[in-house]
Protein backbone atom coordinates (compact mmCIF):
# COMPACT_ATOMS: atom_id res chain seq x y z
CA UNK A 1 0.00 0.00 0.00
CA UNK A 2 3.18 2.40 1.02
CA UNK A 3 4.56 1.71 -2.53
CA UNK A 4 1.17 2.21 -4.62
CA UNK A 5 0.80 5.20 -2.38
CA UNK A 6 4.51 6.55 -2.94
CA UNK A 7 3.75 6.16 -6.93
CA UNK A 8 0.92 8.34 -6.77
CA UNK A 9 -2.24 5.99 -6.39
CA UNK A 10 -5.21 8.24 -5.27
CA UNK A 11 -7.18 5.00 -3.79
CA UNK A 12 -3.74 3.60 -2.24
CA UNK A 13 -3.52 7.31 -0.76
CA UNK A 14 -7.08 7.19 0.49
CA UNK A 15 -6.57 3.58 1.69
CA UNK A 16 -3.63 4.37 3.78
CA UNK A 17 -4.60 7.02 6.05
CA UNK A 18 -6.77 4.93 7.94
CA UNK A 19 -4.27 2.50 7.99
CA UNK A 20 -1.33 4.43 9.81
CA UNK A 21 -4.01 7.13 11.53
CA UNK A 22 -4.01 5.28 14.50
CA UNK A 23 -0.31 5.27 15.53
CA UNK A 24 0.20 8.38 13.89
CA UNK A 25 -2.65 9.95 16.05
CA UNK A 26 -1.37 7.96 19.49
CA UNK A 27 2.12 9.69 18.82
CA UNK A 28 0.76 13.50 17.92
CA UNK A 29 -1.49 12.99 21.39
CA UNK A 30 1.30 11.76 23.50
CA UNK A 31 2.96 15.54 22.21
CA UNK A 32 0.45 17.17 22.67
CA UNK A 33 -1.03 16.40 26.03
CA UNK A 34 1.69 17.78 28.30
CA UNK A 35 0.89 21.72 26.47
CA UNK A 36 -0.26 24.63 28.61
CA UNK A 37 -3.83 25.41 28.43
CA UNK A 38 -4.32 27.38 25.47
CA UNK A 39 -2.20 25.49 23.53
CA UNK A 40 -4.79 25.60 19.75
CA UNK A 41 -3.19 22.56 18.01
CA UNK A 42 -4.91 19.51 17.96
CA UNK A 43 -3.29 15.92 17.90
CA UNK A 44 -6.09 15.24 14.68
CA UNK A 45 -4.71 18.87 13.02
CA UNK A 46 -1.22 17.43 13.77
CA UNK A 47 -1.37 14.38 12.31
CA UNK A 48 -3.64 15.56 9.29
CA UNK A 49 -1.24 18.10 8.36
CA UNK A 50 1.29 15.74 8.63
CA UNK A 51 -0.14 13.10 6.12
CA UNK A 52 -1.05 15.85 3.55
CA UNK A 53 2.10 17.22 3.50
CA UNK A 54 3.25 13.58 2.84
CA UNK A 55 1.30 12.65 0.44
CA UNK A 56 1.77 15.93 -1.19
CA UNK A 57 4.89 15.64 -1.93
CA UNK A 58 6.61 15.08 -5.48
CA UNK A 59 9.06 12.64 -3.98
CA UNK A 60 7.31 10.55 -1.92
CA UNK A 61 8.52 6.80 -2.77
CA UNK A 62 8.36 5.26 0.59
CA UNK A 63 10.81 2.09 1.11
CA UNK A 64 8.79 0.47 4.07
CA UNK A 65 7.12 0.92 6.55
CA UNK A 66 9.72 2.26 9.03
CA UNK A 67 10.84 4.99 6.17
CA UNK A 68 7.03 6.38 5.83
CA UNK A 69 7.50 6.76 9.90
CA UNK A 70 10.30 8.72 9.51
CA UNK A 71 9.22 10.56 7.46
CA UNK A 72 6.07 11.39 9.44
CA UNK A 73 8.25 12.15 12.32
CA UNK A 74 9.90 14.50 10.54
CA UNK A 75 6.47 16.13 8.53
CA UNK A 76 5.27 16.71 12.31
CA UNK A 77 8.74 17.92 13.80
CA UNK A 78 8.64 20.53 10.59
CA UNK A 79 5.09 21.98 11.52
CA UNK A 80 5.71 21.62 15.48
CA UNK A 81 9.14 24.11 14.32
CA UNK A 82 7.10 26.22 12.07
CA UNK A 83 4.78 27.37 14.89
CA UNK A 84 7.31 28.23 17.23
CA UNK A 85 8.72 30.30 14.52
CA UNK A 86 5.70 31.74 14.37
CA UNK A 87 5.26 31.88 18.12
CA UNK A 88 8.74 33.92 18.44
CA UNK A 89 8.46 35.86 15.87
CA UNK A 90 4.57 37.30 16.99
CA UNK A 91 4.66 36.72 20.84
CA UNK A 92 8.56 36.86 21.98
CA UNK A 93 10.48 39.06 18.90
CA UNK A 94 12.53 35.80 18.61
CA UNK A 95 14.88 36.19 21.65
CA UNK A 96 16.72 33.04 22.68
CA UNK A 97 17.02 31.45 26.04
CA UNK A 98 19.67 28.48 27.06
CA UNK A 99 18.03 25.00 26.30
CA UNK A 100 19.08 22.23 28.99
CA UNK A 101 19.04 18.97 27.02
CA UNK A 102 18.42 16.98 30.19
CA UNK A 103 14.99 18.76 30.56
CA UNK A 104 13.97 18.61 26.81
CA UNK A 105 10.63 17.60 25.89
CA UNK A 106 9.98 17.92 22.22
CA UNK A 107 6.07 18.74 22.25
CA UNK A 108 3.88 22.22 21.72
CA UNK A 109 4.44 23.21 25.47
CA UNK A 110 8.57 23.51 24.58
CA UNK A 111 8.97 27.28 24.04
CA UNK A 112 9.38 28.73 20.78
CA UNK A 113 12.88 29.61 21.30
CA UNK A 114 14.41 26.79 22.79
CA UNK A 115 12.80 24.91 19.28
CA UNK A 116 14.10 27.16 17.19
CA UNK A 117 17.61 26.59 19.25
CA UNK A 118 17.05 22.39 18.97
CA UNK A 119 15.67 23.14 15.07
CA UNK A 120 19.49 24.69 13.80
CA UNK A 121 20.87 22.47 16.15
CA UNK A 122 19.11 19.32 14.27
CA UNK A 123 19.86 20.88 10.96
CA UNK A 124 23.92 21.33 11.50
CA UNK A 125 23.31 17.59 12.67
CA UNK A 126 22.09 16.29 10.05
CA UNK A 127 24.39 17.74 7.98
CA UNK A 128 27.78 16.01 10.01
CA UNK A 129 26.27 13.16 11.33
CA UNK A 130 22.88 12.05 9.59
CA UNK A 131 22.74 8.35 11.17
CA UNK A 132 22.90 10.05 14.42
CA UNK A 133 19.80 12.27 13.25
CA UNK A 134 17.82 9.81 12.13
CA UNK A 135 18.17 8.17 15.75
CA UNK A 136 17.23 11.49 17.51
CA UNK A 137 14.42 11.86 14.91
CA UNK A 138 13.13 8.83 15.90
CA UNK A 139 13.58 9.26 19.04
CA UNK A 140 11.85 12.86 19.54
CA UNK A 141 9.51 13.14 16.45
CA UNK A 142 8.51 9.82 16.03
CA UNK A 143 8.17 8.79 19.45
CA UNK A 144 10.12 5.91 19.44
CA UNK A 145 11.42 3.54 22.30
CA UNK A 146 15.45 2.58 22.22
CA UNK A 147 14.22 -1.03 20.70
CA UNK A 148 11.90 0.32 18.47
CA UNK A 149 14.82 2.69 16.88
CA UNK A 150 17.24 -0.14 16.46
CA UNK A 151 13.92 -2.31 14.61
CA UNK A 152 13.49 0.75 12.23
CA UNK A 153 16.80 0.82 11.26
CA UNK A 154 17.97 -2.33 11.38
CA UNK A 155 20.87 -2.09 14.04
CA UNK A 156 21.79 -3.60 17.26
CA UNK A 157 20.74 -1.98 20.68
CA UNK A 158 23.49 -1.16 21.68
CA UNK A 159 25.08 0.71 18.91
CA UNK A 160 21.63 2.61 18.58
CA UNK A 161 22.31 2.88 22.82
CA UNK A 162 26.09 4.12 21.98
CA UNK A 163 24.84 6.47 18.74
CA UNK A 164 22.44 8.24 20.45
CA UNK A 165 24.82 9.20 23.76
CA UNK A 166 26.60 10.60 21.21
CA UNK A 167 23.63 12.14 19.39
CA UNK A 168 23.16 13.38 22.92
CA UNK A 169 26.37 15.03 23.99
CA UNK A 170 26.84 15.95 20.56
CA UNK A 171 23.57 18.51 21.12
CA UNK A 172 24.27 19.60 24.52
CA UNK A 173 27.35 20.99 23.02
CA UNK A 174 25.85 22.48 20.02
CA UNK A 175 22.86 23.71 22.16
CA UNK A 176 25.84 25.76 24.79
CA UNK A 177 27.57 26.91 21.84
CA UNK A 178 24.25 29.00 20.62
CA UNK A 179 23.40 30.57 23.38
Amino acid sequence: MLEAAGRGDPQATADLLPVVYAELRKLADTWLSRTSPGQTLQPTALVHEAFLRLVGQDQRAWENRRHFFFAAGRAMHDILVERARAKARLKRGGGRRRLNLDEIVIAADTPAEEMLALSEALAIMEKDHPWEHRIVTLRFFAGLKMPEVAEALGSPLRTIERDWRFAQAWLRKALAETD
